[in-house]
């Protein structure tokens, strides 16, 4: 099948075909870091994560970049004297990262600061002064404006005309001709700290929000790339804006624009500005990293997910049943059972992949799998689990789900249960071997009772919770 994702641009399905098959080439818009973390975050950067894994899998190499915005108004709003506004950036970034890595995302393959391409963006504020596309302001405040009038496209990705839109909210208004018109540069401000200025032809400043993404683009990706990434609320005017202007200056930009739906909470989209937000670390404090990415990963991309505690539990149900699986298959098999065979993607999992990074049809299949391995235990088919067991974890791994399984009792309660658990199926055991047949069905039916499940094997008793 051929890979299809749908273009927010072009509003519809689109067959995906790279510029070059040997490497994909993507950009992912990543975090202002004026504060840590939330989950909706981490689910964004997550939708790319498995996007990546699966064109990696599809075609192999894949340059990945996501950037840091480590200068903006907000960060340097959230500066203190006793934390200048690049180490609030730098600590930031760095819960950014613990909060990825605690879900199993991917490093990208670059992963480049703002203020490391200040060059490159002056280089394009230029070529869109002299192409016409740009005018910095005549009040000799130092600000350079995009002239939205200039380029009709504009409005192409959201489909607005410029008319429709509100006033850029992005900078001052001071020497604006119109409204609408965006910062490409920010002169400087009295009361802002120093060290957060450039110099440049136009004055010292820094650079806005949205020229930053466009100069990194085309940095480590060339003028033309393959897929730009993000949430679906940096649509307008973050990524309206970096097409137009990188298309204004002569660039091809991005082929394909994704993005992905947001994490709500009573229908609202989660957000600091609303104070809705529940932080990444948080929820890593209280559910085991599998059980987030799962619960994060269960919905379609481009979907809303209200997350609630049930999100977790469910998540947390479905791995304990692929965990028992896969424990069931190496007590009776002498093979590796869970190493992936070359080749054994299901092409049901395969489909659902390549149909829009369809996840939950994937899941569907994982579970198929699962169900079709333990009937085959069940039939003493062990050949036949082993495979399943294969196909398992190679779906597995392209979800990026095969880290260490979830215990399955889950939670810190874990050994606690186990131990129980063990010293029943030995009373059942001893009174089993002094023919006390009634107190070893008393001790089944206690343990049946309480939603656990007893499998009495050559290589000795074991148990999980009902799924």
């Amino acid at each position: 099948m051929t890979l299809r994702l749908y273009d927010t641009r072009a509003q519809q399905l689109r067959d995906f075909v790279p510029l070059d098959p040997e490497n994909i080439t993507m950009y992912v818009c990543g975090p202002t870091v004026q504060s840590g973390p939330h989950i909706g975050h981490v689910r964004a950067a997550l939708s790319f994560d498995i996007l990546r894994r699966w064109l990696s899998h599809r075609y192999g190499r894949v340059t990945f970049v996501r950037n840091v915005t480590d200068i903006d108004d907000k960060v340097i709003a959230n500066a203190t004297d006793a934390e200048p506004w690049w180490a609030l950036a730098y600590r930031m970034e760095q819960e950014f990262t613990a909060a990825y890595a605690g879900v199993g995302i991917q490093p990208p393959t670059y992963e480049p600061r703002a203020t490391a391409s200040v060059p490159q963006m002056q280089e394009l504020i230029q070529e869109l002064i002299e192409r016409g596309h740009a005018y910095p302001a005549p009040d000799g405040s130092g600000d350079v404006y995009f002239d939205v009038r200039s380029w009709s496209a504009y409005g192409e990705l959201t489909n607005q005309s410029v008319d429709a839109m509100e006033a850029a909210q992005d900078a001052d208004p001071r020497g604006k001709r119109n409204p609408q018109d965006f910062a490409l540069w920010k002169g400087a401000k009295q009361g802002e700290p120093a060290d957060a200025t450039w110099a440049s032809p136009w004055g010292a400043g820094r650079p806005g929000w949205h020229i930053e993404c466009s100069a990194m683009a085309k940095r480590y990706l060339g003028s033309d790339f393959d897929i730009h990434g993000g949430g679906l609320d940096l649509r307008f005017p973050h990524h309206e804006n970096e097409l137009a202007q990188s298309t204004a200056a002569g660039d091809g930009f991005a082929r394909y624009w994704v993005h992905n739906g947001l994490v709500t909470v009573d229908g609202q989209k989660m957000s600091k500005s609303l104070g809705n937000f529940t932080l990444a670390s948080d929820v890593l404090e209280q559910h085991e990293p599998l059980v987030v990415r799962y619960a994060l990963a269960a919905a379609h991309y481009r979907s809303s997910l209200d997350l609630s505690a049930a999100s977790y539990a469910e998540a947390e149900a479905a791995l304990g049943r692929i965990e028992t699986f896969r424990q069931r298959v190496l007590r009776v098999s002498d093979a590796d059972p869970v190493s992936a065979a070359p080749g054994a993607i299901p092409e049901a999992f395969a489909a659902a992949m390549d149909d829009d990074l369809g996840v939950p049809q994937a899941l569907a299949v994982v579970h198929d799998a699962v169900r079709a391995g333990n009937a085959a235990l069940d039939a003493g088919d062990t050949a036949a689990a082993v495979d399943s067991a294969r196909a398992l974890t190679a779906m597995l791994a392209v979800l990026g789900l095969d880290g260490p399984g979830v215990s399955v009792a889950g939670g810190t309660e874990a050994s606690a249960l186990d131990a129980l658990v063990q010293e029943m199926i030995t009373q059942r055991a001893q009174a089993r071997a002094d023919k006390d047949w009634a107190a070893a069905d008393r001790i089944r039916d206690a343990i049946a009772a309480a939603g656990i499940t007893l499998e009495d094997t050559p290589a000795g008793t074991h148990w999980s919770i009902d799924g």
